[in-house]
């Protein structure tokens, strides 16, 4: 048994020996196969390197030679600026040595100017003091009675030497504004209307005028006192004239004289009652006569109170143009415009409807109208982006949006189109008013008086302050003032007049 063991060993231990030696022949014959494969690599990534090296050698190349090339520019620059700094540097040192010369020069003169000054200050002293012992009078009373010398000889002189020379100015100016107005003429007419502040009022016959007058004028007294209006008879046949300023006054006289003679009772106590009535029925027509015109531009939202208000614009006009007239056809115009634009069409209808809304109360209430509208505006809930874009027509407020720009446009083009407005006698008596309260503010005036329709004020003077030279120079301010102060078309006359009167009695 164990005979048989030893062989089978045997051939166990060949086997094994054989399997060795075999797997070692295949691992020598695998690394040798990696060697080869691993040279390859490495001499593969040798020539890489040579190749990224040989092109990074060529490309600092390149970008040496163009820093060498920068750097040769940056140094010819340099060199160049160098140059301008030395010759700047030269021109500067040569500046400076000219202005030191000259400052020798300066300090030389102003040495020799101080040498002269003492010099002519003491002999000024000598010759004052000489004067002073000649004439017995010290140097400030010789100057007043030099300058009284010669005021006294001019004196007269002056005052027709500046007369002839304003007389020469005047008539250039004169025809030169001939020659501006006449081409104005020929280029540009326009109608021309009179003034009205009277209404007629038409009776259906004569005998009334003596019912209208009353006892003694007492029904004539008691209308006049009621009404504020005056009332002319005997003007016309079958007619008496209605005079005032105010519209809505002449109105409730007209409703009233309607009134009575309807009823043909006409006495004090039926004066008064009829003219309440007269009142409470034009306070209800402007309530529609509001409401209409709202309607007619599409103004919705308005309050009871602002309409009314509105209405009663309907009896206020400004440079002669209807004031309710003048607001709508701006509401009109501010809407097209708004449209043209692309500007909120109903803040700026509105706002132009509304601008002058002030006027109704102006003359019961202090305060401009604009001033005035706003508060109105504000206190019936009025939206913010309306009054903004009424507040600024007469630009008393700035321009805060496109509205406003847009209303006061629409005021300038519906106020000055030919034919819209004109002198009336409201801006008239104000115009003589604010003339004379000019002419008055000014030391010695003793009375003024505006003449000729505004075109000349006439000033008269205390001679006791205002000498003839006086006068003349006071005519001037008055005229410069007046200009400042004042819008006037053509010009304002001002005659100083100053009248001396010397009384005395014999005894």
């Amino acid at each position: 048994m164990s005979e048989n063991i030893f062989p089978i060993l045997g051939a166990l231990l060949v086997g094994l020996l054989v399997g060795y030696v075999i797997r070692r022949i295949a691992v020598g014959q695998r690394a040798s196969s990696i060697e080869q494969k691993l040279k390859l690599q490495v001499e593969e990534a040798k020539q890489n390197a040579q190749a990224v090296l040989l092109e990074a050698k060529e490309k600092a190349a390149v970008f040496l030679d163009d820093a060498k090339k920068e750097e040769k520019e940056r140094q010819q620059q340099l060199d160049k600026l160098a140059d301008r700094l030395i010759k700047r540097e030269e021109l500067i040192e040569q500046q400076v040595r000219q202005v030191s010369s000259k400052e020798e020069h300066l300090e030389g003169e102003l040495a020799k100017l101080a040498k002269l000054k003492t010099e002519t200050e003491e002999k000024q002293s000598k010759l004052a003091g000489e004067l002073e012992r000649i004439t017995g009078l010290s140097l400030e009373d010789a100057k007043k009675e030099l300058f009284s010398k010669i005021e006294d000889e001019y004196k007269q002189e002056l005052p027709s030497l500046v007369q002839k020379l304003e007389k020469e100015r005047r008539d250039e100016i004169e025809k030169r504004s001939q020659e501006i107005i006449t081409t104005a003429i020929q280029r540009y007419a326009r109608t021309h209307v009179a003034e009205i502040t009277t209404s007629v009022f038409h009776l259906p016959n004569e005998d009334l005028k003596g019912k209208i007058i009353g006892r003694e004028g007492r029904n004539i007294r008691a209308l006049e006192r009621l009404t504020g209006v005056e009332i002319i008879v005997d003007e016309a046949p079958d007619s008496i004239v209605l005079s005032s300023f105010d519209p809505l006054r002449r109105e409730i006289a007209r409703m009233t004289l309607e009134k009575l003679i309807k009823d043909g009772r006409i006495q004090p106590a039926k004066i008064e009652e009829k003219v309440e009535e007269s009142r409470q029925e034009l306070t209800k027509r402007m309530q529609a006569i509001g409401e209409q015109a709202a309607l007619e531009v599409g103004v919705v939202g308005l309050s009871k109170e602002l309409l009314q208000l509105l209405g009663r614009l309907h009896f206020r006009t400004s440079y002669g143009q209807n004031v309710l007239v003048h607001s709508v056809e701006m509401a009109h115009i501010s809407a097209m415009i708004a449209a043209e634009l692309g500007a909120n069409i109903e803040v700026a209808k509105k706002g132009a409807l509304l601008h002058d809304i002030g006027k109704a109360i102006s003359h019961e209430v202090e305060g401009t109208h604009v001033e005035l509208g706003r508060k109105l505006l504000k206190k019936y809930s009025v939206e913010e982006p309306v009054i903004r874009a009424m507040e600024s027509h007469h630009e008393d407020y700035p321009f805060s949006t496109p509205e406003s720009y847009i209303v006061a446009a629409a005021d300038v083009l519906s106020a000055a189109r030919p034919g819209a407005r004109r002198d009336t006698v409201e801006s008239y008596i104000k115009r003589l008013e604010e003339l004379e309260k000019i002419v008055n503010q000014f030391d010695g005036v003793r009375n003024s008086y505006a003449l000729s329709a505004g075109r000349e004020v006439r000033v008269f003077v205390v001679p006791e302050k205002i000498d003839d030279f006086r006068a003349l120079q006071l005519a001037k301010d008055i005229a410069a003032k007046i200009q400042s102060e004042m819008k006037y078309p053509g010009e304002i006359k001002v005659n100083v007049i100053r009248e001396l009167r010397a009384v005395e009695f014999a005894r």
